[in-house]
């Protein structure tokens, strides 16, 4: 009898003892505000079957700006001595999981291309739909100086009869006539996306191939409108794509005023020399740049990143570089996969909507 009793006693020990886990220790870093946790380049899910070369080689390009930051003005520096970017990384940098408030480490992924929209320069039956240059009244207005906790956000407004008010919505935008544009273009949905991606190629009626990037936005909160679509049971869940929401729009012209205009978010563009353009101000690379929340995400920052692509279902564990932000990428696991340009791009893009984990790799000095 004693020795069952003792026996019992053990396994009780045993199982109670492997139950209890050792509680998520989190912290918190001076460069974010993301809750994170230190982890080993062994934990990191596929990081040594990565292509780190071309990693290596999108890290050094952004570097051209990311530099000017205390954060990677050494990394930088030392990146130019390095030729095995595996040994570079594990070298200089130290990952770190990030995590949200209630402790887990999933988070939204969605992505981005760079569109093809047709256009000229002058404004014709066919052509009527203006990209539109900042106006130049409107004030971006910082009230940090007053206000320090106000310091991350840029207000945009004009002033009226001596008062500053906030600046025109979309629906308002549309109505005025004094703006200068770029170029005007022969479809309005495809100009909605090209704000929404931030950048695109206009293939012009002259033959001439020009690049357009994010300029500046009217500082309306982005509405994500397929949100409303399904929320009014017009799309289901897997049709609210970007290819889903452009079908529904197209099969219902009476309607497109309507629901774009949910969006009171309005992007202003400049005419660049290079294609898509990040925040960051360098070329994005696609597969290999994404757009992050730069209150968690500093820009130039190393992220590998773990999801799929919702469309072939295709495991993504991939190194890349944080080089642009958004308007919807809010949060502190929340990226936006650039994917290039191209028909793939757009489908692929367009489509992508799945959870992801992203770690952050910080430069040890």
């Amino acid at each position: 009898m004693k020795f069952l009793y003792t026996l019992t006693l053990l396994i009780i020990l045993l199982f109670t003892g492997c139950s209890q886990k050792e509680p998520l220790k989190l912290e918190t870093l001076p460069i974010s505000k993301a809750k994170v946790k230190k982890i080993e380049f062994k934990d990191v899910e596929g990081f040594y079957e990565d292509d780190l070369n071309l990693a290596f080689e999108v890290f050094k390009k952004d570097c051209q700006r990311a530099k000017r930051y205390d954060l990677f003005e050494n990394i930088c520096l030392k990146a130019e001595t390095f030729t095995n970017a595996a040994q570079f990384f594990s070298e200089n940098f130290t990952p770190y999981e990030l995590y949200n408030d209630n402790k887990t480490n999933n988070g939204l992924i969605t992505g981005y291309y760079e569109p093809l929209l047709h256009g000229s320069r002058v404004k014709t039956e066919e052509y009527k739909y203006p990209i539109y240059k900042t106006p130049n009244d409107m004030y971006t207005i910082d009230l940090s100086k007053a206000y320090p906790e106000l310091k991350k956000y840029r207000l945009r407004g004009k002033i009226v009869n001596g008062k500053i008010v906030a600046y025109d919505d979309r629906k308002e935008l549309n109505f005025r006539d004094d703006l200068e544009p770029i170029c005007f273009v022969n479809d309005e949905i495809d100009l909605f996306f090209l704000q929404i991606q931030g950048s695109g190629k206009i293939q012009l009626d002259s033959g001439e191939l020009i690049n357009v990037g994010y300029s500046n936005q009217n500082g309306h909160k982005y509405f994500a409108v397929g949100r409303a679509l399904l929320k009014e049971g017009v799309l289901e869940k897997t049709g609210a794509s970007l290819q889903g929401i452009k079908k529904y729009l197209k099969q219902n012209p009476q309607r497109i005023e309507e629901i774009l205009n949910k969006n009171r978010s309005y992007v202003f563009f400049i005419e660049r020399e290079n294609g898509a353009t990040g925040a960051l101000g360098t070329q994005l690379v696609g597969g290999r740049n994404l757009a992050v929340d730069r209150k968690y995400i500093p820009l130039g920052m190393p992220v590998f990143i773990n999801t799929k692509n919702s469309v072939n279902k295709e495991k993504i564990d991939r190194l890349m570089v944080a080089a642009d932000v958004g308007g919807a990428i809010k949060g502190q696991i929340r990226a936006d996969f650039y994917f290039g340009n191209g028909s793939d791009a757009e489908l692929w893009a367009g489509g992508m909507k799945e959870k992801g984990k992203l770690t952050i790799l910080v430069p040890k000095e």
